[in-house]
């Protein structure tokens, strides 16, 4: 992966959380990110 494919998917990545901010509030960012604990928690269990 090149920087400028790196750069564009992470700019995609973060107005993509701002628009959902904006729209839905954060609980939805909330949720995901408890997930998202929980889902490497796991994956270092089975490393």
């Amino acid at each position: 992966m090149t920087n400028s494919i790196a750069i564009a998917l992470g700019l995609l990545l973060v107005c993509l959380a701002v628009v959902d901010v904006f729209i839905f509030g954060t609980e939805h960012l909330v949720f995901l990110g408890k997930k998202l604990f929980e889902l490497i928690e796991w994956l270092a269990f089975w490393r």
